[in-house]
């Protein structure tokens, strides 16, 4: 647990940051001990701990002492940060997206910093920011434009050509001078930023940019871009007018011929002439009629217009009520500040103005708005009355060529023509496994779409897919025919599941079914301006209390030093023999904490089975006892 201390200095630096007041003792701060455990704790259960750098160092081998060492060389200024070792992943149009790996210390040190930045800015950052926060997503910014952005006209999609890779670092420092006020802190910021990247073992300097899959680069990156989500707030105080729109004359019109109707159908009612009555009716009729053609207000009432906009890391989209000339001198606007200000070029083959109707891309959905044109009850001057409902709601969908790029990626056939194939990969595992695998692809695609609207309509074609393929290979695997496995697997509720039998009790793996989806519509919640520090203080892994025991797991030493043991992945000791591995297994764990001793000889493939491993039970260890469940840690 951290100390009060600390945890008030923590809080203070959003308060502080909240009143406009630059902040300093950064760099004393992160001189506490247990805000680096804290910062290993957050990401060594992460794929990419274990991932080496330039110098091979990763996660692996943790302690108290490494903590302490590094804070010392900061402290002492002979810390160095590494240049990062450079990769390589696809990206969604088949070019190759440049990725750096970090040394095991410099993601260390990043995630401690990252940690002091995010109290500092968290509280700040606009509203209409949504990438690489704290409880917010893709979903989140989606919900937002979708419960927001009423009878939008006019959608600007921009995007930022190599945003990554561009970053003036020069802008970024005067942009964290405005908040921080403290020397030391920006000078690592700086390193880090210079730091510079191995490719083929070539080193190349940094002059720009931050590198994409640095643990720092998403906070500094955001920060980088406040500048223009306070540059948009500013354009919408500018650009905003009118509390609502007015009436519409011709609306107005029909309404107050239907007030006279019904005065003069109400001094009828006494009077013994239904075919007069009658003609009053059908007149209210038509005017009824001819009024549900109009919209209520005036959708061209120059005296009311509107901006929107929502970010999400560099990719963002506006909307604008108002005319296509004054759409297009906003985003005239926001590209001159991009460029002059923030010395960013625009991407113009993925930036543009289109109509509301037209389908816009953000985020892997489809935005459009739609007029529902429903008759709606109201009520007018207290009585009540019908209405149409012109108001343009924005609209989610989902686009067919992402369902049928999916459908190719996965293997599971020709998706226009509703052909599925089998999938040769997976014969090799077990049942359980490909149903498992089917499952956790199609719920995966399910669960991204599902705040589109008509999710499960839209879903049911590659859903239908998937359960093709999948009993396909299933068949192939056992040299069947789909029909027979498809009988062999259902249910008598109708369902498709797969039973296996093992000594203790019976195992169930049911086949993912769209009837069973519940699409998530209710995502987008108020976030705290406040970070909330208790994360800090009450940690939900178990692994710091395991490190603060002072307790080797395999051999029971309670005096010296004691490192962190990593492994990738629990399968790949999941066929081993030894007993450090067979530990490992049985307690679901994918960390182990060791004496000094211990992990140098298990790194060098010496370490003896014969110790004992207290940790598992009390006194010798029970070998019989190894192959026993117990309860999974919370560490993992």
């Amino acid at each position: 647990m951290l100390l009060d201390t600390t945890i008030r200095r923590l809080n203070k630096l959003g308060e502080l940051s909240m009143q406009g007041k630059r902040v300093n003792g950064l760099f004393r701060l992160m001189e506490n001990p247990e805000l680096w455990i804290r910062a290993y704790a957050k990401i060594y259960p992460n794929k990419g701990a274990i991932t080496r750098g330039v110098d091979g160092t990763t996660m692996d081998g943790f302690s108290d002492e490494r903590a302490i060492n590094v804070i010392k060389l900061l402290k002492e200024g002979r810390y160095r940060f590494k240049p990062v070792r450079r990769t390589y992943i696809p990206k969604a149009n088949g070019k190759m997206r440049p990725l750096g790996i970090s040394s095991g210390d410099d993601k260390l040190v990043e995630e401690v910093m990252r940690i002091v930045l995010e109290q500092i800015y968290e509280p700040i950052f606009c509203d209409s920011s949504h990438g690489f926060r704290p409880k917010r997503s893709c979903h989140t910014a989606l919900t937002a434009i979708q419960r927001t952005w009423t009878s939008v006209k006019w959608i600007i999609d921009m995007d930022i050509k190599g945003y990554y890779d561009n970053i003036n670092h020069d802008i970024m420092i005067k942009m964290l001078e405005k908040r921080i006020d403290d020397k030391r802190f920006l000078k690592l910021i700086k390193a880090i930023l210079k730091a510079g990247y191995l490719e083929d073992w070539k080193f190349h300097g940094t002059y720009s940019g931050t590198p994409q899959g640095g643990i720092i680069s998403p906070v500094l990156a955001n920060i980088y871009l406040h500048e223009l989500d306070e540059f948009v707030d500013k354009l919408k105080l500018k650009f905003n007018k009118g509390k609502r729109r007015r009436a519409n004359p011709e609306y107005l019109h029909y309404s107050f011929k239907m007030k006279k109707a019904r005065k003069e159908y109400d001094c009828q009612k006494d009077t013994d002439n239904p075919e007069n009555l009658k003609a009053i009716r059908n007149e209210l009729q038509e005017y009824d009629k001819e009024r549900k053609k109009l919209p209520a207000g005036d959708p061209r009432d120059e005296n009311y217009r509107r901006l929107f906009y929502c970010r999400y890391a560099d990719d963002f989209v506006f909307g604008i009520i108002g005319t296509k000339d004054e759409a297009r001198n906003i985003l005239e606007e926001i590209k001159d500040f991009i460029q002059k200000e923030l010395k960013l070029q625009i991407a113009e083959q993925k930036s543009g103005i289109r109509h509301a109707g037209e389908p816009t891309r953000f985020l892997g959905y489809d935005l459009r708005v739609y007029s529902d044109h429903k008759v709606v009850k109201t009520t007018r001057e207290g009585r009540y009355t019908t209405a149409k409902s012109m108001c343009e709601r924005m609209q989610l969908h989902i686009p067919e060529e992402k369902l049928r790029k999916f459908c190719h990626l996965k293997g599971y056939g020709n998706y226009d023509t509703f052909v599925p194939l089998h999938r040769t990969k997976l014969l090799e595992l077990s049942d359980a496994e490909i149903i498992k695998a089917y499952n956790a692809e199609i719920r995966g695609i399910a669960n991204f779409y599902g705040i589109a609207n008509s999710p499960k309509k839209r879903l049911s074609r590659i859903v239908g897919m998937s359960w093709g393929s999948l009993m396909k290979t299933l068949a192939y695997k056992h040299k069947s025919s789909v029909a027979k496995m498809a009988r062999k697997l259902k249910t008598a509720e109708g369902r498709y599941v797969l039973t296996v039998s093992s000594e203790k009790k019976l195992h169930t793996f049911p086949i993912f079914r769209l009837k069973d989806f519940e699409p998530r519509k209710r995502i987008y919640t108020e976030i705290d301006h406040l970070p909330n520090t208790l994360i800090y203080t009450n940690s939900r892994t178990e692994l710091v209390k395991r490190m603060d025991a002072m307790k080797c797991e395999y051999c029971g030493k309670e005096k010296g030093y004691f490192e962190v043991h990593h492994v990738g992945k629990l399968k790949n000791v999941l066929n081993g023999k030894r007993l450090w591995q067979r530990i490992m297994i049985t307690r679901q764990r994918k960390t182990m904490v060791l004496c000094v001793e211990c992990h140098h000889l298990l790194h060098s493939g010496k370490l003896p089975d014969w110790k004992a491993a207290k940790s598992v039970g009390s006194g010798e260890p029970d070998e019989g006892k190894l192959s026993r469940p117990v309860r999974r840690g919370d560490d993992g």
